[in-house]
């Protein structure tokens, strides 16, 4: 009767854990469900400030074209940074799918500084082009140009500061659910910002040094 109870119990407990297992896998997808959504309003957020270059793009005021400005192979070497950085994402996401935590923390190291170095080029760039007298209040295309390829680069900046969050929080608690759950939202973020910087790419710098 004793052996009843005690597999009885066991049976509940084991009932118990699959039940919260599940439920956080469902929280899991809800999560990544809504920042979708969350991604969706980012969308019309860049899709706005890209009307407003397009609308602006030509009031030079006399000042300088995206042609006198632009260095194509400099921009070249960002856009290396931002897809690279990518690609060792998805190596860490492929760590994390086989619990392979020091994996995960390596190739989120390596995507960190390549996107340091993106941010870092970035500013370089925007440092030289204020010095030189064309900052955004030169003109209507480049208060565009610094509006767009600034919001861009907030956003990268505040996937890095997540980025950091998420290497301390795997390195302390491991690949926890919850972590994995986070992980794979930062994931998302970092490739959409990939995609948006190859339009901001193809619209601002080639077709401006065209």
């Amino acid at each position: 009767m004793s052996n009843l109870v005690f597999d009885g119990a066991k049976g509940h407990d084991h009932g118990h854990d699959h039940e919260h297992d599940h439920g956080h896998h469902d929280a899991g997808e809800m999560k990544i469900y809504g920042f979708w959504i969350y991604l969706m309003t980012d969308c019309i957020l860049f899709a706005s400030i890209f009307a407003i270059y397009a609308v602006l793009v030509n009031n030079v005021a006399g000042g300088p074209a995206g042609h006198d400005i632009f260095e194509l192979p400099y921009v070249l070497g960002e856009t290396a940074c931002l897809l690279l950085s990518s690609i060792t994402y998805g190596f860490a996401m492929l760590a994390m799918h086989k619990g392979n935590k020091s994996g995960v923390l390596g190739w989120l190291f390596v995507t960190f500084l390549f996107g340091l170095g993106f941010i870092g080029m970035e500013i370089n760039e925007f440092h030289l082009l204020i010095s030189e007298g064309y900052g955004p209040n030169r003109s209507g295309f480049l208060s565009a140009f610094f509006t767009l390829v600034g919001t861009h680069g907030l956003h990268v900046t505040s996937g890095l500061i997540w980025m950091a969050i998420m290497m301390y929080q795997v390195s302390k608690h491991g690949l926890t659910g919850t972590n994995q759950t986070r992980l794979s939202m930062l994931s998302l973020f970092w490739h959409f910002l990939d995609v948006v910087w190859i339009c901001v790419f193809t619209v601002v710098y080639l077709m401006g040094t065209i």
